[in-house]
Order: C-alpha cells, then sequence, then structure tokens
C-alpha cells in the first residue's frame, strides 16, 4: 500500500506535465474540414502509441439541469459527424432524449493533444443502430442486454446471474439485438484542437461551421 499523501496541493503540483517530446503543430497547413484533421491526430496518436486513443469523454446535461459525463468508444467519424452508441434506458441515454445535444472531448497526454468536438446529437435509424449493436464482442452485447446500467446493484452475485442469463440468451440467438440500444451522429457546430507547449505557448485552432462551409480561427492559450 502507498503512503498517504500529507499536502495534497503541493503533491499536485509536483507532478511533471508535458514530459515527453512533443509533436509540433502548424495551424497553417491544417486541413479545411476538421474531420480530416481528427483523423491525421489519430493516426500519429496510434503510431506513437497513445492507448486507447478512441477514448473519449462524453458530456450530456442531466435531467438536473447539471452537466454529466463518462468516458465512451468513438464508433467512426466522417464529413457528417463523430459517431457513438448508447443505450436508450441510461442515463446518457435520457439526457439525450431530453436535450439533444453534447460535447466530446478526446485527451492524449503522451503528445500533449487534446480535441473538444460540441453539436446537436441525432439517432441513426433502427437498422444502423442494430447493426453497431452486433459489431461488438459478445459480452459487451451480454451486458448491454441486461439493461439496467447504473440502478443499485444490491448484491453482485446479481450481476453475475444476469451476465450468464444474458450470455445464454445470446448464444441460443446470436443475431438478438437490443432495441434500445442507439448509435448516435454528433453534428458539430465547433471543433478545436490544442496542442500542448511546454513554454505554456500552446496552439489552439477551432474551426466553426457556417452557412458556407468552415471557418478557421487561431485562440490565445
Amino acid at each position: 500500500m502507498t503512503e498517504p499523501v500529507a499536502d495534497v496541493r503541493q503533491y499536485l503540483r509536483g507532478l511533471p506535465v508535458f514530459a515527453a517530446d512533443l509533436p509540433g503543430f502548424d495551424p497553417g497547413t491544417a486541413p479545411e474540414r476538421p474531420e480530416a484533421l481528427f483523423v491525421a491526430w489519430l493516426t500519429a496518436a496510434v503510431a506513437a502509441g497513445v492507448p486507447e486513443p478512441h477514448a473519449m469523454t462524453l458530456s450530456t446535461i442531466g435531467e438536473d439541469g447539471d452537466p454529466s459525463a463518462r468516458v465512451l468508444i468513438l464508433k467512426n467519424v466522417d464529413e457528417h459527424g463523430w459517431q457513438f452508441a448508447v443505450h436508450a434506458a441510461s442515463p446518457k441515454g435520457r439526457d439525450l432524449t431530453r436535450q439533444p445535444a453534447a460535447a466530446l472531448t478526446f485527451y492524449w497526454p503522451a503528445v500533449a493533444r487534446q480535441i473538444r468536438v460540441r453539436g446537436p446529437v441525432t439517432a441513426e435509424t433502427a437498422d444502423r443502430s442494430a447493426a453497431d449493436f452486433l459489431a461488438r464482442p459478445a459480452g459487451s452485447r451480454a451486458e448491454a442486454s441486461i439493461g439496467r446500467q447504473s440502478q443499485i446493484l444490491d448484491d453482485p452475485h446479481d450481476l453475475d446471474v444476469a451476465t450468464k442469463e444474458a450470455a445464454r440468451r445470446l448464444e441460443e440467438d446470436p443475431g438478438l439485438v437490443v432495441p434500445e440500444w442507439t448509435l448516435y451522429t454528433l453534428r458539430p457546430t465547433a471543433v478545436e484542437f490544442w496542442q500542448g507547449d511546454k513554454q505554456r505557448r500552446h496552439t489552439r485552432l477551432r474551426y466553426t461551421r457556417t452557412t458556407g462551409g468552415w471557418h478557421r480561427d487561431l485562440l490565445w492559450p
């Protein structure tokens, strides 16, 4: 067991930031569309050994009006937007039903890069949602088919029983699809690319959607 921290503030201030060699970023060479730059940065992160670079923080607005955030996996990105999938009965699914807008945040500390995406969210067709569900690993499909995400778990044994029963149903019916499983597309109104700098001269490039396409601005660090 590690020793307790006596002074958390001082402990946090002593943690290293931007310890590795960082890549450069010239906004003048950025493509016209943000999804093209995103894919370029994503593949560069993979090449740099960034673990799970497709993991992102999804932020929604809860029923109480407060923001709520959790980490999901990006399913796709193209000229139509960024895609992810959730169970409609989950808290995030209910949030998106009430208020169909969200923000996505990617952060890759090894290369000091952050990407922020925000905009309205639209549910895809049942066929596309079903295809996404069936592409998931068996264990993920079993968990999603239980449909009790974020509910109170009184006894861990109940989870074991429900998981085994869900796995049995999927084994008997490999084509089983949970109708509440929903693939969403976030059509961004703004996308910001942030490149960290050891001297804190961070480079920030923001794409903003306009009626004529995408407008690009540099932002102060």
